[in-house]
Parts: structure tokens; C-alpha cells; sequence
């Protein structure tokens, strides 16, 4: 029984380890790299003043009128 905790505590510790960068790269991978990806994908081809026209035109800005 002696050193028990600290035999268990590094065996805990390793696992821990892997395991939180496991799930840092899952997310890296699964999550934060393909929303990069959309947010560019949608910024290549936007036009502002195309979207601020249409927004505009709706009525939703009150100190900008429609035409």
C-alpha cells in the first residue's frame, strides 16, 4: 500500500493528459477548422452595400429611410 497515490496519480495524470489533447484536437479539426473555412467561403463573395441596400429597402434601419 505504499506510494499508492502516487502510482495511481501519475497513471491518472498521463491519461488525463492524452485525453484533454484529444479533445483539443477533435475540436480543432471537427469544429473551429471547417467554420474558419465557411466564414471565408461567405466573406469571398460579400458585398456589404449590396446587403446594406436590401436591409435598407426592408425598412429595418430607422435612421436610413427606404427609397
Amino acid at each position: 500500500m505504499r506510494r499508492l497515490l502516487a502510482r495511481r496519480m501519475k497513471f491518472h495524470l498521463v491519461g488525463a493528459f492524452f485525453v484533454s489533447v484529444g479533445c483539443a484536437a477533435l475540436y480543432k479539426f471537427g469544429i473551429a477548422e471547417p467554420r474558419k473555412r465557411a466564414y471565408a467561403e461567405f466573406y469571398k463573395n460579400y458585398d456589404p452595400m449590396k446587403d446594406f441596400e436590401a436591409m435598407r429597402a426592408t425598412g429595418v434601419f430607422e435612421s436610413a429611410p427606404p427609397k
